[in-house]
């Protein structure tokens, strides 16, 4: 062998050695263990019902088991602060409605996180079907009659709420101030029993998301007055908007999917790309309007756009009504 072929054998054998260790410190591909969805509310509600759903859905899509944690308290605080404080890897995110994001800031003295700033906007989810329900004893068909007799009877219409400062008291704290009438807030730890003492006739009216209140609307126990919502509903095309007699009112409950800040562009877009496509398969549509939940989804900066927005709107709302936790 030739001391040329020596030396030209030999550099390509270093090469190689040193080429090695860049191969093997490449990162492995998104994902490659398990990836933790953090819910901050009990299992059982639509939030929790969409995440299990579209979980299953995401380990045939990224090959890797998504397990469903469900941290509760503190209005939904808890659970998402876990998520602000994880590493911004793809391996932690969070379903989470709009409450969280867009009002607990104006609600809480003290925040663990910033609703908007502290998170990477991934999707919107989906839009809560919002319902005004009122019980059949009050002689009202529709939302201009009922404004009527409210009037008639200042003081005497108690409306229910999962809690001060939740989104069924925002709702009927602003329709009085829309509305220009007097009614008397009750609120309650948690919606199951507040729309049970509606459905009692113990409250006469609540604003509340489908899934608690369409079954009984149903049966005969509540009449349905309006959405919420600034358009009538898809799922209920028929009924009228708050807004049709109210104008300017409007509450629209939506969720959405957020990892920590600092979540890299191209894990947002690979999450992204595949809980749009999952939410828009005709069988989790369908399971999902069954509750009156209609999906939806939204490219990362509509979201943020979005969150920010009602963050500003609510924020301000919240203040001029002096709403505070209980």
């Amino acid at each position: 062998m030739t001391k040329l072929s020596r030396r030209v054998i030999l550099s390509g054998v270093v090469g190689c050695a040193a080429a090695a260790p860049v191969r093997s410190a490449r990162a492995a591909p998104y994902p490659d263990r398990r990836i933790t969805l953090v819910v901050p509310f009990a299992p059982g509600g639509s939030t929790d019902i969409l995440a299990r759903i579209v979980a299953e859905n995401l380990y045939e899509a990224l090959g890797q088991p998504v397990v469903v944690e469900n941290r509760s308290g503190a209005s939904g605080n808890i659970g998402t602060a876990i998520v602000a404080r994880s590493a911004p890897d793809g391996y932690t995110f969070l379903f989470n409605t709009m409450s969280v994001h867009t009002m607990n800031h104006a609600l809480f003295a003290a925040m663990p996180f910033d609703g908007v700033d502290d998170f990477s906007p991934i999707s919107l989810l989906a839009y809560v079907t919002n319902t005004m329900v009122l019980h059949p004893s009050v002689p009202a068909n529709t939302v201009r009659e009922f404004i009527g007799y409210a009037k008639a009877n200042s003081g005497k219409i108690a409306y229910a709420s999962a809690g001060a400062g939740s989104t069924n008291h925002l709702c009927g704290a602003l329709f009085e101030k829309m509305a220009q009438v007097a009614m008397v807030h009750v609120p309650y730890r948690g919606g199951a029993s507040a729309i049970a003492d509606t459905v009692a006739g113990e409250t006469q009216l609540m604003f509340t998301a489908g899934t608690q209140s369409l079954e009984h609307v149903k049966a005969g126990k509540l009449q349905l007055l309006a959405v919420t919502e600034g358009k009538r509903s898809p799922l209920l095309p028929d009924v009228p908007t708050v807004a049709e007699t109210v104008p300017g009112f409007e509450m629209a409950v939506w969720y959405a999917a957020y990892g920590p800040a600092g979540l890299p562009q191209e894990i947002i877009a690979r999450l992204n790309g595949e809980i749009g496509r999952i939410l828009f398969l005709p069988a989790v549509k369908k399971q999902m309007a069954d509750i009156a939940v209609e999906v939806a989804k939204s490219s990362p900066n509509e979201l943020a756009d979005l969150t920010r927005a009602d963050a500003n709107k609510w924020g301000k709302i919240i203040r001029e009504l002096n709403i505070t936790p209980m």
